[in-house]
């Protein structure tokens, strides 16, 4: 017999990758092994680009699935029955914490360090999937939130992870758009 974690009756609590499951507070109250707490991903979003936790103090996340977290504006008391809440936010169980194209949209213009403003002939190709050599970066190698000036403002346009100066594009292949240089 199954208990609502996932595992056998008895068992340590597993991860069901068809339920919703709220992340832990902090790394003291995970009882699913491997799964981030909401203190870790504040800190990971705080450390990697600059953004004040108390930004994502009304919402709630959740995971389903192997390290897809997902994150809710305001609270559910069961999700675990929808095929979805809120949207994909960050990707944990893998070497190197990913953020998701759709967290970036909506809250990379609150980062302060690791975005990377293209010029708009990089910006063109970025959108367009291609990688770019950009030797000239003197921040951090790893994921990147990549930005491009529009009407004045930095707007973030995906995610880009950065190895070896070089800017690797990592927009997904339906998100590609093949987008006019305007000076």
């Amino acid at each position: 017999m199954s208990d609502e974690t996932g595992g056998e009756a008895g068992d340590a609590p597993t991860n069901d990758g068809q339920r919703f499951d709220r992340l832990p507070a902090t790394p003291a109250d995970r009882e699913v092994e491997g799964r981030a707490s909401r203190a870790e991903v504040l800190d990971w979003w705080e450390e990697r680009f600059g953004i004040d936790p108390e930004v994502f103090a009304e919402y709630s996340f959740w995971e389903k699935g192997a390290g897809k977290i997902w994150i809710f504006n305001g609270e559910a008391t069961d999700p675990s029955e929808v095929e979805a809440i809120g949207m994909t936010f960050l990707r944990t169980r893998q070497d190197h914490w990913k953020p998701t194209g759709r967290a970036v949209s909506r809250f990379g213009h609150l980062a302060i360090k690791n975005a990377i403003e293209l010029d708009p002939a990089q910006a063109s190709r970025f959108a367009a999937g291609d990688d770019q050599d950009l030797p000239e970066w003197d921040g951090d190698w790893g994921y990147l939130i990549a930005t491009h000036e529009v009407a004045g403002e930095s707007v973030p346009i995906g995610v880009g992870l950065y190895l070896y100066d070089e800017l690797r594009s990592v927009v997904p292949k339906g998100s590609r758009a093949d987008l006019p240089v305007v000076e």
